[in-house]
């Protein structure tokens, strides 16, 4: 009995033993420069073994046709509503789980407005049909709601909200843009933030584009209830429905938007607190993986089955399809949407934006660096963009560039996928050159560099280029 005890003890401590062991090599290919942040059994591993969290987040086990109804007393929430692209839409979501994490409280990610999506009906689309929203909650070991599991999508009820208006109304003409999805059913009766949240902004000038410094508004969310209860802000506005006035709710806290921090994640260096604490562990799911894996294939002219060149057996973590070390360079040029910027400015289009030329000094700059840092020749371009001259895709496609072809990607996987499988394919280049001041190229870069590859941007200013900032 006694040789018994001593096994099971001594099985205990080898046991104890390979975990820790296990937890020190994860961390170690996490931390080195040939990890897959995107695909790491390591990470998967470790972290399912930790809890997201130990009691219920809703009141009932799913949606209700009233969304308090769904409630807990014992949590408070968080949420804000989508505007702009989807890529500005994807930097409010990330603002808001890293808010929410700041707080305690628990966001409620709102679903994917359809804006600048080409077609007519184009409905809503989730969260989490985009991002692998579970992956996203282990690896922040933080909860996270969307509102389909709150409020019942088909639910036709009218709930009065009282929310902060962090904009001041500043995109009046846009209003709609700032209000809540229209399936969600909710009547806002939107407060002005306090002024030392408004002056807070970085730059007030710019009326369309507000950085804003993040603690004043962690601030306001802490001591919301205590604020709303001084009654120490200007009064509430009429809601558009039921013309009724409410404070802001301190059960779920909600703005009307949270677009900000923008110049930190512009920066080449890891300033973006957001970014490093939310946005890096945001991955795509596997569906929308696989579709961008098998578009990327396409594109490069090889079958289904045959293996993205070249194959670099790297991480013995990973499954036995993800691998390979994907190898091409990803280019963003952004022209049309911002042509506006042209015209304010009296500048020609053929003047004002950067030729394809400066795109391709800048592959030739990251070529030059992989080969350097990781003695790999990368010669495969994929360009991506928002371009419909043929003329300039000619000149693109002379260089030996190639491009997805979305000739019936609507038609096979709908009106969101276009930019959906672009974006993946940018995220998973080995380097990446974008266009600056896009939200696309961005968060296309920032994606490259997580994963230890190499990104630049392009600058245009007045129809001059000059060189990005390097990664």
């Amino acid at each position: 009995m006694q040789n018994l005890a001593q096994k099971v003890w001594q099985l205990k401590h080898w046991i104890i033993a390979l975990v820790i062991l296990q937890a020190v090599v994860c961390t170690f290919l996490l931390q080195s420069p040939f990890r897959d942040v995107s695909h790491s059994q390591c990470a998967q591993s470790f972290i399912k073994t930790v809890p997201v969290l130990n009691t219920p987040l809703l009141a009932t086990a799913g949606p209700t046709a009233r969304f308090r109804g769904n409630l807990r007393e014992d949590v408070k929430y968080i949420t804000s509503w989508p505007a702009n692209g989807w890529s500005n839409q994807v930097i409010e979501f990330m603002n808001l789980i890293y808010v929410a994490r700041l707080t305690e409280r628990v966001p409620i990610v709102p679903r994917f407005r359809p804006v600048h999506i080409e077609g007519e009906n184009v409905s809503h689309i989730d969260f989490g049909a985009v991002f692998d929203l579970p992956r996203l909650q282990q690896e922040l070991r933080t909860p996270i709601l969307e509102w389909n599991e709150v409020k019942d999508i088909a639910s036709n009820i009218v709930e009065d909200l009282g929310c902060w208006d962090i904009q001041h109304k500043t995109w009046q003409k846009d209003k709609n843009f700032l209000e809540p999805p229209s399936d969600l059913h909710l009547d806002i009766s939107y407060t002005p933030v306090p002024k030392w949240v408004f002056a807070a902004l970085r730059t007030p000038t710019e009326q369309n584009d507000r950085d804003m410094f993040l603690w004043p508004l962690a601030s306001l969310i802490a001591f919301n209830k205590r604020a709303t209860d001084l009654e120490m802000f200007p009064k509430p506005v009429l809601s558009p429905i039921h013309q009724t006035v409410h404070p802001p709710d301190d059960h779920v806290f909600c703005t009307n938007k949270l677009y900000f921090g923008l110049h930190l994640l512009e920066s080449a260096q890891d300033l973006s607190p957001a970014w490093q604490d939310v946005g890096r562990h945001m991955h795509w799911t596997a569906a929308l993986e696989e579709i961008a894996v098998d578009y990327t294939r396409q594109t490069l002219g090889l079958k289904l089955d045959q293996e993205i060149p070249p194959v670099v057996h790297r991480r013995a973590c990973a499954p036995p399809r993800l691998r390979h070390l994907v190898q091409y360079i990803a280019v963003h040029v952004r022209r049309r949407d911002f042509a506006i910027w042209c015209r304010i400015d009296g500048i020609p289009l053929s003047k004002c934006f950067p030729p394809i030329s400066a795109y391709e000094r800048q592959v030739n700059t990251i070529q030059a660096q992989i080969f350097e840092n990781k003695g790999v020749s990368v010669d495969h371009v994929i360009v991506t963009s928002d371009e419909r001259d043929p003329r300039w895709w000619e000149g693109a496609l002379e260089l030996g560039w190639v491009r997805p072809d979305h000739s019936r990607t609507v038609e096979i996987h709908g009106p969101w996928y276009a930019i959906f499988i672009d974006a993946v394919i940018q995220g998973n280049a080995e380097g990446f050159v974008g266009t600056d001041t896009s939200t696309v190229s961005i968060l296309a870069r920032r994606r490259v560099v997580s994963r230890g590859g190499v990104g630049e941007m392009v600058t245009w200013v007045a129809g001059h280029d000059r060189e990005g900032s390097g990664a």
